[in-house]
């Protein structure tokens, strides 16, 4: 057998198909970027074309079912990023790139450095929520790095005028547009830490292009967010937008308006909360008021079952003592309202409508009245309830009996006497009139005839 029927002999067919699939293994998928010419669209919907630059020219085709996903249908000149893997027609044995995606040439390459920082910045875990910061729920001064002329500026000024106009603003101003925006920006941030004002700062700027918000994109503007002492809000562009600020910041806002909402409060729900703690304040008064009344009815028992002299007078000091507690407890707590309410509305002053202040203030007042006058009221029909019943009491008295003329005798022994068996004639008896008692002797016993009793006792000192 000789040397030439040993070698490996292709067809043509096999031949391009082995070259093809080692241009696929070889390369994988690729990104390549040129200029498109010769584009022809036939029937299929297939796309074949050339990417060519100053030197030299590469065949390619997009299949129907690829490009379907491009927005924009691309035109002979147009500067464009693909990514394809590479093969070779078999029929032709033409060399050529298959596309799979296919964007405009500037944004694609930019894309392209947005995904490498953010793998970055990914992995020294600067997106991670455990390296974030909460934002303060009551700041006093909000720190704006923003153009001093762009609309982001009017919209979050339009916001806190609504929201909380009585928060101070201090905008650091810069570029956030080309070139030196970066430097611009991450400038602003320091600024704003070495001058300490701000509780909070919002990183700002309208919607744009991927070309214009890429200031935001850069390494040194996420560098400086990330070493910033001030907690910051990211508010940069639209919702569809996302940058790298809005990665690193310990708050991304969908808008520059939602970056205010979310940095100040709104003076509407405060108001709403102190409303509902007055109510709380109200139904408190009357449930303490329910329970001193109830108190009131205890004493009340009590001092029928007691005696009507110093018990009573007792008792009735103690009414007293809670009525003025109670009293002062519901003007305090009232005046505490009030106050309240007095500061807010001098802080808002001009700014903010006084109507519903006022009105608020007027209701507290109708209140107060209401409730004193019903305290007061309460308390005087408590005052004659128990006057009443001291002079019930008094009327039932043995002393008032005495005060009639009326005695009461009783024995050596201190035992009332009330029948004439009880006694003999010489016997010692005592009678004990209102202001004294009387010594004496008995002389007779005549028992009582006809319903009179007898009356032949003589006294004896």
């Amino acid at each position: 057998m000789n040397s030439d029927d040993r070698r490996a002999i292709f067809t043509v067919s096999q031949l391009n198909r082995e070259v093809g699939l080692l241009l696929q293994q070889g390369f994988g998928r690729i990104w390549v970027q040129g200029e498109i010419s010769n584009l022809s669209v036939p029937r299929s919907g297939h796309w074949y074309l050339s990417l060519k630059d100053a030197g030299a020219q590469l065949r390619c085709a997009m299949f129907r079912n690829a490009n379907r996903l491009v927005g924009q249908p691309p035109r002979d000149g147009d500067e464009v990023l693909v990514r394809g893997r590479l093969g070779l027609y078999e029929a032709r044995g033409d060399f050529q790139l298959i596309i799979e995606h296919m964007e405009p040439a500037g944004e694609g390459a930019l894309r392209l450095q947005f995904e490498a920082l953010k793998q970055k910045l990914a992995a020294e875990g600067l997106f991670e929520p455990e390296r974030k910061r909460s934002i303060p729920s009551n700041p006093t001064c909000l720190g704006i790095v923003t153009s001093a002329t762009g609309a982001a500026l009017r919209d979050i000024r339009a916001v806190l005028a609504r929201r909380c106009p009585l928060i101070d603003v201090v905008v650091y101003p810069t570029l956030v547009q080309g070139d030196r925006a970066a430097a611009g920006v991450e400038d602003a941030i320091a600024r704003a830490n070495i001058h300490g004002e701000a509780d909070v700062l919002i990183v700002s700027r309208g919607g744009g292009s991927l070309e214009d918000l890429w200031p935001f994109n850069e390494e040194r503007v996420a560098r400086a967010i990330v070493a910033s002492r001030i907690p910051v809000i990211s508010g940069v562009g639209h919702e569809v937008d996302t940058t790298i600020t809005d990665l690193v910041a310990d708050l991304r806002a969908p808008t520059p308006s939602a970056a205010a909402e979310l940095a100040a409060p709104d003076l509407r729900e405060r108001m709403a909360v102190l409303t509902s703690h007055a109510a709380q304040s109200q139904r408190a008064l009357r449930a303490l008021l329910a329970v001193r009344t109830r108190e009131v009815t205890t004493l009340h028992h009590r001092v029928t079952l007691a005696h009507p002299g110093r018990h009573l007078e007792q008792r009735a000091q103690r009414v007293d003592e809670l009525a003025e507690r109670l009293q002062r407890l519901a003007y305090s707590r009232l005046q505490i309202a009030g106050q309240r309410l007095n500061a807010l509305d001098s802080r808002l002053g001009g700014q903010h409508p006084r109507l519903g202040l006022q009105r608020a203030a007027r209701h507290i007042d109708q209140l107060q009245t209401a409730l004193t006058r019903a305290t007061v009221r309460k308390l005087d029909d408590q005052r004659m309830r128990v006057g009443a019943m001291g002079r019930e009491l008094e009327a039932v008295s043995p002393l008032a009996v005495l005060n009639r003329g009326f005695a009461v005798a009783t024995n050596p022994e201190q035992q009332v006497i009330r029948s004439v068996s009880q006694v003999s004639a010489g016997d010692a008896i005592d009678l004990r009139l209102t202001d004294g008692v009387l010594r004496a002797r008995v002389e007779a016993t005549v028992p009582a005839r006809n319903g009179t009793s007898g009356e032949n006792v003589d006294g004896q000192s």
